[in-house]
């Protein structure tokens, strides 16, 4: 797309940052209501599958569309991604019980995955290396807005309105998307020597959902020794052995193995990987601190989050037009990444809400400025035709990443949990039951659960109903429990610490390519010296 004028590529990315906010608004807008949404419909013990199908069915549909895009182009993928969310999205507004959400809800996910695989993609076909870090930049301050903006806008709106129309008001924002895309985004040519890896796209898949499947139950649903969810595991490592085997052997692989051989992509993919499972896993439990351990409502604990989005967005836009300048990428990341760190060692220790909202603006610091470089570095280090799949095997990886931390953060956090109470109840900080009748002491067991401090309303309501002997004892053992919970996430948060950690070191062993001002050859040659054309050979498809 080289032959398009400053002005004609300006206005695509208008487009493409449209149909980027409304596939990710729609999401973060989501998330806060779904909790009274699932309640209106009832099914509350399949809540997880509603989260669960979003997931699987839009990281196959990122992975799947990389390779797919290579070969038709990415317009075809950028109209069919926003056609099809919003036919989730609207399907989703009329469900009227929680198996259609969860069918519509999938249905959403097909479409997200496609959109958000081709419209970062489409950035790398637009712009050369050193341009797209301005636009890189820019495009992860959008999704930080929706962060920002949704879960605020999404918990008024479960209030105020009909929660159905969380999922239509922002339909004609899509249908704007479509028509910018459909006018502006210049049609692309079918690479006429590729073909559609069929068996490699069906183990792909059938490994994908066999592995977040097992991350996703283990620990909650099914114990992790269970043979449900070690089935799945050895179901996943089949795949992916078969996988292999069909790859080698692919004419047009939809996982090429050769971008593995490039030490710069393998890299970048493990970083990714270790930062979403480290601060996804760790960020998912700090509503636990702010309601459960500091008491604070629901809707004031979406605001202690909002620093965070707003660093995130100031930050990668500005990092973005640093890199533009210097053409230099790795300093972002070796500043960015110790941020990340020193925030989540903020989290493992704070015992106040100043403490949590500073370590969101920390952690916001960290990610606005490492979090667009990774992308950046594959897509620098692989050819041009290579662009699509191999920013769909970051978005992956990071994918995996998130979904992987979030599990074993979990079952970390019960088994501390469990560990904490013990400890508590056998050093005599728990209410001494030895004086009361069996009747209530048996009350106050029963509220021995640390859960009990995120209903707000049924603590208030306690704290007023019950008799007024028993009081000063359940008083104690809320302190327990929050004692408790706050050790606990001590724990989780050094736990994603150590992931981080692990990603900051390997940063340093990252090589650096200058970024490319321009993809012709000519310029490519003169700019790579040497090194950073043999890594590009390396991830080349065979043929080209």
């Amino acid at each position: 797309m080289e032959h398009l004028t400053q002005k004609k590529k300006v206005t695509i990315m208008i487009a493409l940052m449209a149909a980027m906010f409304f596939a990710a608004i729609n999401q973060t807008i989501v998330g806060t209501a779904m909790p009274r949404i699932i309640a209106i419909l009832g099914g509350i013990e399949h809540y997880t599958w509603v989260i669960t199908i979003y997931m699987l069915t839009s990281t196959i549909a990122t992975v799947l569309v990389g390779k797919l895009s290579d070969i038709y182009g990415r317009k075809p993928f950028l109209l069919a991604g926003i056609v099809i969310f919003i036919i989730g999205a609207f399907l989703s507004g009329l469900s009227d019980n929680i198996y259609q959400m969860i069918t519509y809800r999938g249905i959403q996910g097909v479409g997200g995955g496609i959109l958000m695989s081709a419209t970062v993609t489409a950035v790398g076909d637009l712009f050369a290396p050193r341009e797209r870090a301005k636009w890189t930049g820019i495009m992860m301050a959008m999704f930080g807005f929706s962060s920002v903006i949704g879960p605020t806008l999404g918990g008024f709106m479960v209030d105020h309105m009909d929660w159905r129309w969380i999922f239509w008001i922002f339909l004609p924002l899509g249908i704007v998307a479509f028509i910018m895309i459909w006018r502006m985004f210049p049609k692309g040519t079918r690479a006429a020597s590729e073909t559609i890896d069929y068996p490699g796209s069906i183990f792909l898949s059938l490994s994908i959902v066999a592995l977040l499947l097992g991350f996703s139950w283990a620990g909650t649903k099914y114990a992790w020794s269970s043979p449900e969810i070690l089935g799945l595991f050895a179901a996943a490592i089949a795949g992916a052995v078969i996988l292999i085997l069909i790859e080698r052997k692919a004419k047009s692989p939809v996982l090429p193995l050769s971008l593995f051989k490039n030490s710069i992509v393998t890299i970048s993919m493990i970083i990714g990987f270790l930062m979403n499972a480290g601060m996804m896993g760790a960020m998912i439990y700090l509503p636990f601190f702010v309601q459960g351990v500091e008491g604070v409502s629901p809707t004031n604990s979406g605001f202690i989050n909002m620093p965070m989005s707003l660093m995130m967005i100031v930050l990668s836009t500005l990092a973005g037009r640093w890199i533009s300048k210097s053409g230099k990428y790795k300093r972002y990341a070796m500043i960015g990444m110790p941020f990340m760190v020193a925030a989540m060692i903020m989290m493992a220790f704070m015992n106040s809400i100043i403490m949590a909202v500073a370590s969101m603006i920390v952690f916001g610091i960290g990610l606005g400025l490492a979090m667009p470089v990774f992308t950046l570095t594959v897509q620098n280090a692989v050819a041009p035709q290579m662009l699509g799949v191999a920013t769909a095997t970051t978005t992956l990886f990071r994918n995996l990443g998130g979904t992987i931390g979030i599990a074993v953060m979990g079952t970390v956090m019960n088994t501390s949990l469990t560990h904490k109470l013990e400890s508590a109840v056998a050093s005599g900080k728990g209410p001494d039951l030895s004086k009361l009748d069996p009747e209530a002491a048996g009350q106050l067991t029963a509220f021995m659960n640390p859960q009990l401090l995120l209903d707000q309303p049924k603590l208030k309501e306690l704290h007023t109903t019950l008799p007024e002997q028993i009081r000063p004892l359940f008083n104690q053992l809320i302190e327990m429990l929050r004692g408790a919970l706050s050790d606990s996430l001590t724990v989780v948060f050094l736990s994603g610490t150590a992931l981080l950690v692990i990603a900051a070191v390997l940063v340093l062993f990252l090589k650096e390519i200058p970024l490319r001002s321009s993809e012709s050859k000519t310029e490519t040659a003169a700019e790579e010296a040497g090194t950073a054309g043999k890594l590009r050979k390396e991830t080349a498809p065979a043929g080209h």
